[in-house]
């Protein structure tokens, strides 16, 4: 595919992974729809991708609501006249134990709260919008390509029974939708990144970081840089389809 002119509406757009992803598109001509929950927080990088030269709008979304998701689509496809490209990156971390406690007692136990949050965002957000896309990419009829975001705790993380089972499902759904869209010319396919170094790694205690980062291989976070450049590669190649690219140093063999 060739990216210049090409429609891109880009999920979790407000930092990290979506904002890089927006700033190596934008370089390259695409025409963005950046889209988050706050959007507020989508001006600094609607900013970066206008200077260069991108032509970018910015839209205000719960991606977890059916409603909103489906006039999102409406709104995107009035404003850019299509849709070429839709990458999945929204998502959510509400990390615990299953449960805690000893034979005497039971002192936590995740809440089903916790757990729908996550499947809400991270699993049925990514449907909602992979259908939605879908649906518009079919209409047109000039094909597509549909980039989810997973995560290598797909295959089980401590600690992560909500975040491991939403990212297992959107591994899933990849290889599905690759099945039932390639005749009409939709290509979709996941990456699957170990630690980046986002606000949402920020969040973890530097020690506790610096431990994770030796046991990496590479001896380093991922940058969300090196994500970006693996949604380029995928968009560019027209004949990847249905396949899931772990991007984590060497973490997983």
């Amino acid at each position: 595919m060739d990216l210049c002119n090409k429609t891109v509406l880009i999920t979790g757009a407000a930092g990290g992974l979506g904002e890089a992803m927006a700033i190596e598109l934008a370089a390259r001509g695409a025409k963005l729809a950046l889209v988050d929950l706050d959007k507020a927080k989508l001006e600094p990088v609607l900013t970066q991708c206008i200077d260069l030269g991108s032509y970018v709008k910015s839209y205000e979304t719960n991606v977890a609501q059916e409603e909103e998701v489906i006039s999102l689509f409406k709104k995107v496809a009035h404003d850019f006249k299509g849709l070429d490209v839709l990458i999945n990156n929204a998502g959510i971390l509400r990390d615990g134990l299953l449960v805690k406690g000893t034979k005497e007692k039971i002192t936590h136990r995740m809440s089903l709260k916790e757990w729908q949050a996550v499947i809400d965002v991270n699993l049925t957000g990514v449907f909602l919008c992979g259908r939605e896309a879908a649906a518009h990419m079919v209409t047109l009829g000039s094909g597509g390509c549909i980039i989810n975001i997973s995560s290598i705790s797909r295959k089980g993380g401590f600690g992560q029974s909500n975040y491991s089972a939403s990212k297992a499902g959107v591994a899933a759904l990849t290889v599905a939708w690759a099945q039932e869209l390639a005749k009409h010319d939709i290509r979709v396919n996941t990456i699957a990144p170990g630690l980046v170094k986002t606000e949402m790694t920020n969040s973890i205690k530097p020690d506790f970081l610096e431990k994770i980062a030796a046991s990496i291989p590479a001896e380093r976070l991922c940058k969300p840089e090196e994500i970006a450049h693996a949604a380029i590669y995928l968009l560019q190649n027209n004949y990847m389809n249905g396949r899931i690219i772990e991007i984590d140093g060497g973490l997983r063999w």
